[in-house]
């Protein structure tokens, strides 16, 4: 395909992406966003960066679906169902087989989790290529969870496994790295499209207490948690769910590293113990697994445990930007 220029692109690729009334099919300056009558409009932007969220010759479809998932995470932990998003690209060219499959990667997860485009910006940069996704969600009136109100004497749970998508970089890093090649391909699918329990997240408010994706690593956001709800919150190392990929690459360090490790894109949460039964009912419904993984009590800060009660040291503090 030719090099197009910028409206040309946008026609050719976004507009059909673009679906909603409200989109005006990006033929406008602006949209219109609204979230259905009774629910509250729930916003979050997060921006991926060549090099650092991920590798510049990821698969183009891969980076359009990371850049928007870890949008939808952070609605799924807030108790939001995901119906549109703004796109941002900064591109260091225009190349059309690129844009194409990038689209299409967006193409797909619009039909997977029943979102879609409504607008955003392109310009060229001679930096990194860096993707920006404003993402629009609704939780029911007043229901939208925070990361403050976990209480002492509440039970700790978080979604899927831990530890994926940080042992996938770890891989990608590494290429000589000893390892199953099915263990291989799952650990560098997490870091590259990741899974947060988008399904789960609704289902959640009414239930959980407080709430936060993990994305700096499960033990950083859990002290976010905690320092926002002025708690303690006590993580049980022998809880910790890892899949069986991680624990062949990591061994019997697969637990400490896996909590510092980041780029998980699950929920972690808090909630009183009568609560127990429906949230591993809803998780059920919902495809997802969700884990108690330890408890809050009061103080402040987070620890994690062996099985005789000693706290264990991290290994780092987890991802941090700056």
């Amino acid at each position: 395909m030719p090099i197009l220029g910028e409206f040309d692109l946008i026609e050719r690729f976004f507009a059909p992406l673009a679906t909603a009334p409200g989109a005006f099919a990006l033929k406008d300056d602006a949209a219109i966003v609204a979230p259905a009558p009774g629910f509250d409009l729930v916003v979050t932007t997060d921006t991926i960066v060549a090099g650092i969220d991920f590798f510049a010759d990821d698969p183009p479809d891969a980076i359009a679906r990371k850049a928007l998932r870890v949008n939808l995470s952070d609605l799924a932990a807030k108790g939001a169902a995901p119906f549109g998003y703004l796109l941002a690209l900064s591109l260091p060219g225009s190349d059309a087989d690129w844009l194409a499959a990038f689209a299409n990667g967006l193409r797909q997860d619009q039909a997977q989790f029943g979102c879609t485009l409504y607008g955003g910006d392109i310009s060229s940069t001679p930096g990194p290529l860096t993707v920006s996704i404003t993402a629009f969600g609704q939780a029911e009136a007043g229901k939208m969870l925070r990361r403050g109100g976990a209480c002492e004497g509440d039970l700790v749970f978080v979604t899927g496994t831990i530890g994926d998508s940080g042992a996938g970089l770890l891989l990608l890093k590494n290429a000589t790295q000893e390892l199953d090649e099915g263990f291989r391909g799952f650990l560098i699918g997490r870091y590259r499209v990741p899974e947060p329990p988008v399904a789960f997240g609704p289902r959640l408010a009414g239930l959980a207490s407080a709430a936060l994706d993990v994305s700096d690593g499960l033990l950083a956001d859990l002290a976010h948690l905690a320092a926002a709800s002025e708690v303690h919150v006590v993580v049980e190392a022998e809880r910790v769910p890892l899949s069986d990929a991680v624990r062949a690459l990591w061994g019997d360090g697969a637990v400490a590293r896996a909590v510092v490790a980041g780029d998980d894109y699950q929920i972690a949460f808090a909630a009183p113990v009568e609560k127990e039964d429906e949230i591993l009912q809803a998780a059920a419904q919902s495809g997802t697994r969700a884990t108690r993984i330890g408890h809050v009590q009061r103080g402040m800060g987070v620890a994690m445990r062996d099985s005789n009660g000693r706290d264990l040291t991290p290994l780092t503090k987890g991802f941090s930007h700056f």
